[in-house]
């Protein structure tokens, strides 16, 4: 088994490295310093492919492989790229839009993935909670579902991109009446006047978002 790199992956390597040096990097200190999200960045990544460059070119990828996509994240870092940029990238691309590809309906594909794919929407990904960290199995928010919309209700904390973003994915609690699950998620738009960010301070990273979030979420 060959385990070396294609000249199409460092070729790919070397124009992301470019990019990234001359297109984002510049910008990071004062962002950074200022606490502040670089929209024009992250515009910048979407046209040139990176948000959505695992995913597949149906949905407005760029159908990447798993290596290619790692190793454009190595680039964007070697080439220093803020580390809050990153953390919403990631959050976005791989924790919110990689799980609606996964796991969501086409009808949710076809509406949230090319949306997120080019940049034009920021994604989210609501697991974590005051009282229950990072663990499904001890998480309170729960989901009713109410004709052809499901209302969720809980809290979340720590999530990255909460305050700017425009879908989140959301783990919940299911039904008592259901059994042999640990929970469920629910794609919902944020942005509503029952999604409530509240904004955390921090020390590091300070250029990506991370509130808590809390009251009810509705999905369309």
């Amino acid at each position: 088994m060959d385990f070396s790199f294609t000249e199409e992956q460092l070729a790919f390597r070397e124009q992301v490295l470019t990019f990234a040096r001359k297109e984002i990097a510049p910008r990071a200190q004062v962002h950074d310093l200022e606490s502040r999200f670089d929209w024009e960045s992250w515009k910048r990544l979407g046209e040139f492919g990176i948000l959505g460059l695992h995913l597949p070119e149906e949905y407005g990828g760029s159908g990447a492989d798993v290596v290619t996509t790692v190793m454009t994240g190595e680039a964007l870092a070697e080439a220093g790229v803020d580390g809050g940029l990153m953390l919403s990238y990631g959050a976005h691309s791989f924790l919110c839009a990689d799980t609606i590809f996964t796991h969501g309906t086409q009808d949710q594909k076809e509406k949230y993935i090319p949306k997120l794919a080019s940049g034009q929407w920021v994604g989210c990904m609501g697991l974590t909670e005051p009282g229950a960290g990072s663990n499904v199995a001890g998480i309170k928010t729960r989901y009713e579902k109410r004709g052809d919309r499901y209302v969720l209700n809980g809290s979340k904390i720590f999530i990255t991109n909460g305050p700017i973003a425009d879908v989140a994915v959301i783990s919940v609690t299911i039904p008592v009446s259901t059994v042999g699950r640990l929970g469920d998620r629910v794609v919902t738009v944020a942005g509503s006047p029952y999604f409530l960010p509240i904004r955390l301070s921090k020390r590091f990273f300070r250029l990506s978002r991370l509130p808590t979030l809390s009251g009810k979420f509705l999905n369309p």
